[in-house]
C-alpha cells in the first residue's frame, strides 16, 4: 500500500517465494539424481530400466509445473518500478529460473514419451540420420551413413544400416509439401541425401521413412532420429575412448585413420580426413555406419558416465543438432513442441537461418559462419529488423590442387574447385513481412516464398578461398515482438560461435 516502498518489498516476498516453491518441488528428485541415481536412466548392456524412468516422470512433471509458475511470477514484476538494487538481483534470478524451468521441461517431455518408444507397449524401429556437416543440408548436413535401431521393452539394438547413395533415386519423386518443394525443388523427394535440403525436420524424417520403407519392404519405420559428428563427439566425453572393432569387416583400407575416436578427434576425423584416406563415396559411407555403430555399443554397454551422457544429450540439443520425429500422433505431439522437434512452426517467435550446399562437395567443414539480429526500428509505425549472415571459406589458398576431387566437387557441378557455393535461407516469424535483401551492401535479387505462416528469402552466395560476404534480410511488422529465438543450421562450430548478441538501434524505442 505504500507508495515506492511497496512494489519493492512485494519484489522481495516473490523472488523468496519463488526459491522457497521451486526447492521444495525439487526435492523429491534429489534421489534420482545423487551419484549413482542416474545409472537407472542410461542403457546397460543395451538395456534400459524403464521402470525406474515411469516412476521418476510424475516427479518431473510436477517439478517443470512449479518452476513455471515461479518463472511466470518473476516475469509479472514490473522491474521499472524497482530500486537498482533489486531489479539486478531480479534480472539474475529470472534468468537462472528460467534454465531450470527449460531443463525441466526437457526432462519432463523425454520421460513422458522415452517408455513408449523404448519399446515399453510394443517393438519399435527407429531410422538414424547420420547428418555430414562437410555437406551441409538445411538441419545439418547431409545424411550419408543410416542406421535401424530396434527398441524392445528398455532393449536397444542396432539391426542395420546402409548408405544414402545405395537407395538411389526416386523416380518419380515421392509427394512433399508443395510450398517446400517451391523452395527446396523434387530433390527433396527423389534423393535420401536431399530429404533436408528442408528446414522442417517432421518433413524430413516423414519423406526418409518413406524411402526407406520403399527399398526395404521387410521393416517398418516408427520413427527417426538425426545425429552429427559432432553430438558423437559429445557423447565420446561421456563414453571415453571407443575402438573401432567394426572396421575389420569394411571391405576397404583405411589408411592412416584412428582406430579408436576420442572426444577430440572424432570430428575431424569424420569431417574431413576421411576423405584424404578413402576415396570411394560408398566406402565412406560404410566407414561412417561402422563407426555409429561402435560408438553406439560403447553408449550402451553401461560404461557411460550417466552425469556426462545426460551433459551431452542436454549440449546437443542445446545446439540444435539432435532431433527426433515420432509416427505417434501421442508421442509427436510432445516432441514437436520441443527444440528436439525440429519444427519450422514454433508457440514462440523464431528467426531460421538455413544453409543448403551447392558445390556437391565436402567444402563445408571450411566454411565459418555468423548469423546475428539487428533490429532497426522507424519512426513510421512499423518495426524493422534485419538477420545478418556472414559467410568465410577458409579453405588454403591452392585448395583446388591440394584437396582432393571430392571434397572440392572437382568442379563436376559447374563450381570451380575451392569455390564454396551455398544457398542461404532466412525464415521470418509470423507477422513479419519480407522487404529485401542485400549483400556486403548492395541491393541483390532474392527468392521469396512461404512456409507456413513464415515469409522466407533466399540468396547463393559463391566464395573462392579467403573471401568473406553479408547477406542481410529485411523484416518488418506492424507489431512488437518479444526477442526472437534463433534457429541455425548446425555446422562444424559451436553454436555460441555462430550466433552473436542482438544489436539494437538507438532509435528503437518502444
Amino acid at each position: 500500500m505504500l507508495p515506492w516502498f511497496g512494489q519493492n518489498f512485494a519484489a522481495v516476498t516473490d523472488m523468496t517465494v519463488a526459491a522457497d516453491v521451486v526447492v521444495n518441488a525439487a526435492a523429491p528428485l534429489m534421489d534420482s539424481v545423487e551419484p549413482g541415481g542416474l545409472d537407472a536412466f542410461i542403457p546397460n548392456d543395451g538395456k534400459m530400466d524403464l521402470q525406474s524412468v515411469q516412476e521418476l516422470t510424475p516427479k518431473l512433471t510436477r517439478a517443470a509445473s512449479t518452476a513455471n509458475a515461479a518463472h511466470d511470477s518473476l516475469t509479472a514484476i514490473d522491474e521499472e518500478r524497482l530500486v537498482p538494487q533489486l531489479s539486478q538481483p531480479l534480472d539474475q534470478a529470472t534468468s537462472a529460473l528460467d534454465t531450470v524451468r527449460q531443463s525441466l521441461d526437457g526432462a519432463s517431455s523425454a520421460a513422458e514419451v522415452l517408455p513408449s518408444m523404448l519399446g515399453a507397449d510394443g517393438d519399435r524401429n527407429f531410422l538414424m540420420l547420420v547428418q555430414n556437416n562437410a555437406e551441409v543440408r538445411a538441419t545439418g548436413g547431409i545424411a550419408g551413413a543410416l542406421v535401424v535401431l530396434k527398441t524392445s521393452d528398455g532393449e536397444i539394438e542396432l539391426t542395420d544400416h546402409g548408405s544414402a547413395s545405395d537407395l538411389g533415386r526416386f523416380n518419380p519423386p515421392l509427394d512433399v509439401d508443395e510450398e517446400q518443394e517451391k523452395i527446396y525443388s523434387t530433390r527433396i523427394g527423389g534423393f535420401m541425401q536431399s530429404v533436408n535440403l528442408t528446414p522442417d525436420f517432421p518433413t524430413a524424417a516423414r519423406t526418409a521413412q518413406s524411402m526407406w520403407e520403399e527399398k526395404n519392404a521387410d521393416t517398418e519405420i516408427d520413427g527417426v532420429l538425426a545425429i552429427d559428428p559432432v553430438v558423437l563427439s559429445y557423447l565420446l566425453e561421456a563414453t571415453g575412448p571407443v575402438k573401432l572393432s567394426s572396421l575389420n569387416e569394411l571391405p576397404v583400407d583405411t589408411g592412416q585413420l584412428p582406430v579408436t575416436l576420442t572426444a577430440d578427434n572424432v570430428t575431424e576425423t569424420l569431417l574431413s580426413d576421411v576423405y584424404r584416406e578413402v576415396e570411394e563415396p560408398s566406402a565412406q559411407d560404410a566407414y561412417f555406419a561402422a563407426v555409429a555403430e561402435d560408438v553406439f555399443s560403447g553408449m550402451t554397454s553401461g560404461a557411460a558416465d550417466p552425469v556426462k551422457l545426460v551433459k551431452a544429450i542436454q549440449k546437443s540439443m542445446e545446439d540444435q543438432r539432435l532431433f527426433v520425429w515420432s509416427e505417434s500422433e501421442a508421442e509427436q505431439e510432445v516432441i514437436g513442441d520441443s527444440v528436439l522437434g525440429g519444427s519450422v512452426a514454433t508457440k514462440e517467435p523464431s528467426i531460421g537461418v538455413y544453409f543448403n550446399d551447392g558445390t556437391g562437395a565436402k567444402m563445408d567443414f571450411y566454411v565459418q559462419r555468423e548469423v546475428q539480429l539487428l533490429e532497426r526500428c522507424q519512426p513510421d509505425g512499423y518495426y524493422r529488423y534485419a538477420v545478418q549472415t556472414t559467410l568465410t571459406n577458409t579453405a588454403p589458398a591452392d585448395a583446388a590442387e591440394s584437396l582432393p576431387d571430392y571434397v572440392t566437387g572437382g568442379g563436376a557441378f559447374g563450381v570451380d574447385p575451392g569455390t564454396v557455393k551455398t544457398n542461404v535461407y532466412v525464415y521470418g516469424p509470423a507477422e513479419w513481412f519480407l522487404d529485401g535483401a542485400s549483400r556486403d551492401g548492395d541491393t541483390v535479387p532474392f527468392g521469396s516464398y512461404r512456409h507456413g505462416a513464415s515469409h522466407v528469402g533466399g540468396v547463393t552466395v559463391a566464395l573462392k578461398p579467403g573471401e568473406s560476404t553479408t547477406v542481410e534480410f529485411e523484416f518488418s511488422t506492424l507489431f512488437e515482438t518479444a526477442e526472437p529465438e534463433l534457429r541455425v543450421t548446425p555446422t562444424i562450430q559451436s553454436l555460441s560461435d555462430v550466433v552473436k548478441s542482438t544489436s539494437s538501434a538507438s532509435d528503437c524505442t518502444s
